[in-house]
């Protein structure tokens, strides 16, 4: 189940953040500081953070950059009641949030938001994977070549069937000699 974190210094906001989503199949947590944002973000595998941008101690684009650096995976929303374009661009540059959000925000949208943002992450962990394999399989595939060579290549058809050189007996011929390679054995 995906983890999220609202982080903001109004208790009565990260209330209502949780119950919008409480119908929603995600485990959520809260807290009302950077710095306790970043103490859940070490004991938990959190999905997205949406933080508030106005905090005591460390505003928001400036948590949302720590978590940058320190939890890269992390989808970062960042959520403010006074939006500012020197703000955006700060939680933007620094951050690299995914959206910006200003209060009161339309609880539908941060739904759907939230829903999109963890497909992106689960489409960026599958495709690591998929290259992760794509390049195993391809060390493999050159080493094969080297004890090999041209083990890799294939001779095709105008059709693209594989075309099988050096075999001068039919297929009738070669189920007979295996049958009687199997049959001689016992």
């Amino acid at each position: 189940m995906s983890k999220i974190l609202f982080i903001d210094d109004e208790p009565h906001v990260t209330a209502a953040l949780k119950r919008a989503l409480r119908h929603e199949p995600y485990d959520i947590l809260s807290a009302n500081s950077a710095e306790a944002g970043l103490e859940a973000l070490a004991q938990h595998d959190i999905s997205v953070v949406v933080s508030d941008q106005q905090m005591p101690g460390m505003c928001g684009s400036e948590f949302l950059a720590v978590v940058r650096k320190k939890y890269p995976s992390t989808i970062r929303i960042i959520l403010t009641g006074k939006a500012s374009l020197e703000a955006a661009i700060q939680a933007i540059n620094e951050g690299e949030v995914y959206r910006y959000f200003t209060k009161p925000c339309n609880a539908v949208e941060l739904k759907v938001t939230i829903c999109q943002a963890i497909q992106q992450k689960r489409l960026v962990q599958q495709t690591r994977k998929l290259l992760h394999r794509y390049q195993r399989q391809t060390a493999i595939m050159q080493e094969l070549e080297i004890s090999s060579p041209g083990i890799g290549q294939l001779n095709t058809d105008q059709e693209g069937a594989i075309l099988v050189d050096d075999i001068e007996t039919s297929l009738e011929e070669l189920l007979s000699e295996m049958d009687q390679g199997v049959l001689g054995e016992n």
